[in-house]
């Protein structure tokens, strides 16, 4: 089943892949069939730059549990940052 599932959003930071670090520009969230993972679903995950080529990738192919549990600590590691900055002022 294909579930045309699909977010992007901009990004900005740094991946790493088979060629080394290279910059981010792009986050792409999917469900859908993965690739290497061992699901019948999965949300994936890719850290992209277009405008490098394919090889321009970071990605990550986990269980929708799995997915919920990281928007979860990604919630509770955005809070704390940002309690952290509002306390420096910025």
């Amino acid at each position: 089943m294909c579930t045309s599932v699909v977010e992007v959003c901009g990004a900005e930071g740094a991946g790493k892949s088979e060629g080394g670090w290279f910059p981010v520009t792009s986050a792409v969230v999917s469900y859908d069939h993965p690739h290497h993972a061992l699901l019948e679903e999965a949300i994936t995950i890719d850290f992209v730059n277009p405008a490098l080529g394919p090889g321009a990738r970071a990605a990550v192919e986990i269980t929708l549990e799995s997915a919920k549990a990281l928007a979860a600590a990604l919630a509770r590691a955005i809070a704390g940052a940002e309690g952290m900055e509002g306390r420096r002022g910025l």
